[in-house]
């Protein structure tokens, strides 16, 4: 996707996020982006806003770590925003907006930089319904607001928004689906999401506990971290699951690809969603998926094609789901099919391209301005 000869000039990007470790949905979609931007011949430049405290023991003061974070992003940003066309955002809700987000947008606008919104975040209905004026005010400056579903198009436009669409990525060369095991009595189920109430892992918690009963074997690794472990551990113990249950914590993401090898099935308890790249992940690999019907996720997984969906907080389902599909071969073969094809729609054939139709325009706005 390099320029040709007399091709119209690359942009220069300068992509603001944060970039793993840790991993995580926004820091790996931010990694992957700038990377295969590079490789197309584009010249990008990162501003990272969860660079590690310097020195490490400021991480452990509250309110102290956020200026020692702050004051260096901000300097990074006005040089960086000064040397590029295009300022891309990647953005959330809560104080990650005030942040990080906001400053990037006003500092393009202060060095006439365009900038894109990419908005990222599975709770910005609440967050635009309690929020201050500023932030319609910052969103409404930047050049472009983009989201990655149609779920949060949906959102901007109740909050009188405007915006397009230009999904997440997945790297289908990281991902293969693997043939059906014969896992007998004791399949594989994965949780890969972090260890906090949104996520709801009691809901699949007690979805196990009754899928042990039908697979009197089958193990559950839930591959996440965060504060809600002590809870979750007591409880697998309660259901009588806890030997069974392995909470692993975080996994690297050049580990993931080998998680889904090794799952039979992937439960998505959430509460709240936007595009869950984990879904998009399973899909790549060949994995079923049993998830809650939560925010965008039906806009991604197709009900009873490419996935099963159930109510949220409904582990009753969710597990009648899943053994369901664990007990029928072509059901699952079916899903998996259906899942590889609404892979390919989030290759970087696909994607890329429109991001790159995207920064063209924008460089081309800001040289006649």
């Amino acid at each position: 996707m390099a320029a040709e000869p007399n091709a119209a000039p690359l942009p220069r990007v300068c992509i603001v996020g944060p970039l793993p470790p840790p991993s995580g949905g926004m820091a790996n979609q931010c990694e992957q982006l700038a990377r295969l931007l590079a490789a197309d011949g584009i010249a990008v430049e990162v501003v990272r806003n969860n660079a590690p405290y310097r020195p490490a023991w400021i991480g452990s003061l509250p309110v102290l770590r956020a200026g020692f974070r702050l004051v260096p992003y901000l300097r990074r940003l006005w040089t960086a925003a000064g040397r590029a066309d295009v300022m891309h955002v990647l953005a959330n809700s809560g104080w990650a907006w005030h942040l990080f987000a906001a400053p990037a947008v006003w500092v393009g606008r202060v060095r006439r930089t365009p900038v894109i919104i990419n908005y990222r975040g599975g709770n910005a209905d609440t967050f635009f319904s309690a929020a201050p004026g500023i932030v319609q005010r910052t969103l409404r400056m930047a050049s472009l607001r983009v989201t990655p579903s149609g779920y949060l198009l949906r959102v901007f436009k109740k909050h009188a928004l405007d915006a397009c669409v230009v999904p997440n990525i997945i790297d289908l060369s990281r991902f293969s689906a693997c043939p059906p095991r014969d896992f007998k009595d004791a399949p594989h189920l994965i949780v890969t999401r972090n260890l906090e109430d949104i996520y709801d892992i009691p809901t699949a918690l007690k979805a196990f506990a009754m899928i042990r009963i039908r697979f009197p074997r089958a193990r559950l690794t839930v591959a996440g971290s965060g504060p809600a472990r002590p809870q979750l551990l007591a409880l697998a113990h309660e259901l009588k699951v806890d030997a069974a249950v392995d909470f692993c914590g975080r996994i690297d993401n050049a580990k993931i690809p080998a998680l889904y090898s090794s799952a039979d099935c992937m439960l998505n308890p959430t509460t709240v969603d936007n595009m869950p790249i984990s879904i998009l992940e399973a899909f790549a690999s060949g994995v079923p998926v049993i998830s809650t019907n939560a925010g965008g996720i039906p806009d991604i997984a197709t009900d009873g094609v490419s996935a099963r969906l159930v109510p949220i907080g409904d582990a009753n389902a969710l597990a009648a789901s899943a053994i369901e599909v664990l007990e029928s071969h072509m059901a699952c073969a079916h899903m998996v099919a259906a899942g590889r094809q609404e892979a390919e729609c989030y290759s970087w054939t696909k994607v890329g391209p429109q991001w790159h139709s995207i920064y063209q325009d924008l460089m081309r706005r800001k040289t006649r301005t």
